[in-house]
């Protein structure tokens, strides 16, 4: 059984799909573990780390994928990498099938499991990649924005003057969100939090912030956990809390994402020109069309004296950290869900929830319902594979 890693090509990516310590738990279970060179150099991990850890390295994508039974992403390769995997092998990784065409997979005929399409249930917590990764963003962008802003975010108390605090408004309780409310917070922030969902209330005020939400009686709450759509009037009342809000605070952190569609609009232009001049919105959504209209992905711009950063790399910011969570996720899945311990070879437990939950291609077909009913294409995927179409408060 071969596991081979590549090294990622997509701008901006420093993460690696495996760490050493995963590299040892794969040789453990019988595992031939090929990485290409330099891999994981980006996430402070070198060749020789790799190769303590039972790894063999290879110089180019060709002969590092040869013969593997396994590969191992972060992101979906590109078309030249993927011309370098052997036909029928399986791959595992973030593979973005809503915005990266999984047509790509079936000309090689592979079996591509995507690892943002695992179902949220308690086994499969140690597997989720996306909680993993969107907890370390949350904290990644107030980073961002408290070195954008030019305030202090605790309060000083000095013979010149007292210096109040900087307010955060964190739009979105969950992961990501949750992670930001608790940065903020140790930073000395005065945070509040919105969120459709009422029952994160309670974690949001554990966290010390404020809860500020819509008096209401339509829930919020959809089946995961996920937040749902909510009726015209609903959001018309957000957008006027919103705005109300917005005028008071330093920084704002939006997370809110629906799966396979454009992020919602949470922030308009006629907020960010009531807001305080030198405030900084850090929008998560970005890579999605944005929770602000004007924030543009990969930079910083201005806009009515505010400052937009629209960073969708933030996980890949904190990489030394990120690669070490990714690569025990996906060890989680693959020792649990595709190889036998005991025979210490490749076998894919296909009546399993989790499998059939991340399933994208398979025979050359693409086997997901959603994925498929989003493309427009026919499939006989099994019903595991289908997921609620719901709103989520984060996540990439």
């Amino acid at each position: 059984m071969r596991i081979a890693v590549l090294k990622e090509h997509k701008a901006g990516e420093a993460r690696c799909a495996i760490s050493p310590d995963m590299v040892k738990r794969y040789v453990e279970l019988g595992a031939d573990v090929v990485i290409q060179r330099a891999a994981g150099e980006a996430s402070g991990i070198s060749n020789e780390a790799y190769e303590a850890a039972g790894a063999s390295i290879m110089a180019g994508s060709g002969t590092t994928a040869k013969d593997a039974d396994i590969v191992l992403c972060v992101n979906m390769p590109d078309i030249k990498t993927l011309e370098h995997i052997p036909n029928e092998c399986v791959l595992v990784g973030m593979l973005d099938p809503f915005h990266v065409d999984p047509e790509l997979l079936n000309e090689k005929r592979l079996t591509a499991f995507s690892m943002e399409l695992l179902p949220r249930i308690s086994r499969a917590q140690s597997m989720d990649v996306l909680s993993s990764q969107s907890n370390l963003a949350g904290y990644r962008a107030v980073i961002e924005a408290v070195a954008a802003m030019g305030k202090a975010t605790p309060m000083f108390m000095t013979a010149a003057g007292t210096v109040a605090p900087a307010k955060a408004l964190i739009l979105g309780a969950g992961v990501s969100g949750l992670q930001a409310i608790a940065t903020a917070k140790r930073l000395g922030c005065a945070v509040s939090a919105f969120d459709v969902r009422p029952e994160v209330k309670e974690q949001v005020e554990s966290l010390g912030a404020k809860f500020v939400e819509v008096k209401n009686t339509e829930s919020g709450s959809a089946e995961g956990g996920y937040a749902k759509e909510m009726s015209a009037e609903y959001k018309q009342k957000q957008s006027e809390l919103i705005a109300e809000t917005l005028k008071k605070q330093h920084l704002c952190i939006t997370t809110a994402l629906i799966p396979g569609r454009e992020a919602p609009e949470l922030i308009t232009d006629a907020m960010v020109q009531d807001m305080m001049p030198g405030s900084v919105i850090v929008d998560m959504a970005v890579a999605a069309g944005g929770n602000y209209k004007g924030s543009q992905e990969g930079k910083i711009v201005e806009k009515h004296g505010v400052k937009i950063i629209g960073y969708s790399d933030l996980p890949s910011r904190v990489a030394a950290d990120a690669t070490p969570l990714y690569a025990r996720n996906l060890f989680n899945f693959v020792s649990a869900l595709l190889i036998n311990k005991e025979q210490k070879a490749l076998d894919i437990q296909w009546d399993d929830e989790l499998v059939a939950g991340t399933l994208l291609t398979k025979d050359g077909e693409v086997v997901h319902q959603r994925i498929a009913e989003a493309r427009g294409l026919n499939t006989k995927a099994p019903e595991a594979a289908s997921q609620p179409e719901t709103a989520e408060s984060d996540d990439e």
